[in-house]
């Protein structure tokens, strides 16, 4: 079973289709056609079922992605440890709630990278679930996600805590209006959680994409917010924005470096771990 094979067999899974997959590969459809075949006979059974014009993986399918996703990562990785011995080269995929992206990692990847200056990082942004979902499925090296979280495929190390506060326009009647970033982010359960415990069953919500249009709309009196004090206090909007303390159980949110527990160690990650001491981020601390 060739990697090539199972690469090609991964991308037509994950694009649900032959023409999707081959555009992206940079090849014509007759080739990976005949990959997904040979696999197919190799294996003695089917792949794919046929659904309209995509295509959707078997039980077998299925269970070969789990170790297509495995194997492919560990080629990544042995490509990885020869790079770096005896100098930290390649690249680092890192993955950052948004917030943390905005206010932290610039610092964090200008350390990292005097630090390891031919080491390349590659930032994602998506919602804690969603980076959580990239480290199982081999997409991210690492992630600075919002806890708590137990999974036994993780390796969860706390590096600060975030502390949540209650957000609305300065001298401005706000609607009963509870503006929130979409589903999957940490803060925004928290949020939930907080709005239940006292009992604001009426709260309208809306959904944003951003921390900053979230923090716009609330500074024009649209509703208001939870979000972390870190990004009220660097936004453009500060001085029109009134923040209100929080009950520890709601404003206290640990933020998580989170790596997959098969994977091979980083040089990377260890100097991102090390650049935290007592909650706080030594290069913020010098800053």
């Amino acid at each position: 079973m060739e990697l090539i094979s199972l690469k090609t067999f991964k991308t037509v899974a994950e694009q649900g289709g032959v023409l999707a997959a081959s555009r992206l590969l940079h090849t014509v459809q007759s080739n990976i056609t005949a990959r997904i075949k040979r696999l197919e006979e190799e294996l003695g059974s089917e792949l794919f079922y046929r659904k309209g014009r995509g295509l959707e993986l078997t039980p077998t399918g299925h269970t070969l992605l789990e170790y297509a996703n495995k194997l492919l990562h560990l080629e990544q990785q042995a490509c990885m440890a020869v790079k770096q011995v005896g100098e930290s080269v390649g690249e680092i995929r890192i993955g950052s709630m948004e917030s943390f992206a905005a206010t932290r990692m610039p610092g964090l990847i200008q350390t990292l990278r005097k630090a390891h200056p031919k080491l390349l990082p590659r930032i994602t942004t998506e919602t804690s679930s969603e980076l959580i979902q990239h480290i199982l499925n081999y997409r991210l090296d690492c992630a600075f996600v919002g806890g708590p979280i137990e999974h036994e495929q993780l390796i969860c190390q706390q590096v600060l805590v975030e502390e949540l506060v209650l957000v609305s326009a300065k001298n401005m009647e706000v609607p009963d209006s509870l503006i929130l970033f979409r589903e999957g982010c940490a803060y925004r359960e928290r949020a939930l959680d907080w709005l239940k415990a006292n009992g604001r069953i009426d709260t309208e919500i809306m959904n944003m994409g951003t921390q900053e249009g979230i923090l716009g709309c609330v500074a024009v009196g649209l509703g208001f917010t939870l979000v972390p004090r870190k990004v009220v206090e660097e936004s453009r909007y500060v001085n029109d924005l009134t923040m209100v303390l929080l009950a520890p159980e709601y404003s206290q949110v640990p933020t998580l470096l989170v790596t997959h527990k098969d994977a091979a160690p980083m040089s990377g990650i260890h100097t991102l771990l090390g650049l935290f001491k007592d909650d706080l981020p030594e290069w913020e601390s010098a800053a």
